[in-house]
């Protein structure tokens, strides 16, 4: 099984983690990791606390940081942008 660096990896998830929320199969495509991989990689933020598209969190199960940065994230969208 290959290691990835913790660099590519902060680059890989950042493709898949908003703003981008690029799908796991396009990005497992373009880098040639797997799919599997990548899950597991989203388990991993999702586990921290990290906001994960495609997984909806009670607003128990996120932490005070996940919080603001989602808030920091979009506050300067417009309304248009946020739907």
């Amino acid at each position: 099984m290959p290691r990835y660096s913790v660099e590519r990896k902060a680059a890989v998830l950042k493709k898949l983690l908003p703003p981008h929320n690029r799908s796991v199969v396009s990005v497992a495509t373009e880098e040639g990791i797997s799919d599997a991989t990548l899950y597991s990689w989203l388990k991993q933020c999702r586990e921290k606390g990290v906001p994960v598209p495609g997984y909806t969190q009670s607003d128990n199960e996120w932490s005070a940081d996940a919080k603001l940065a989602v808030v920091i994230e979009t506050a300067t969208l417009s309304e248009a942008e946020l739907g």
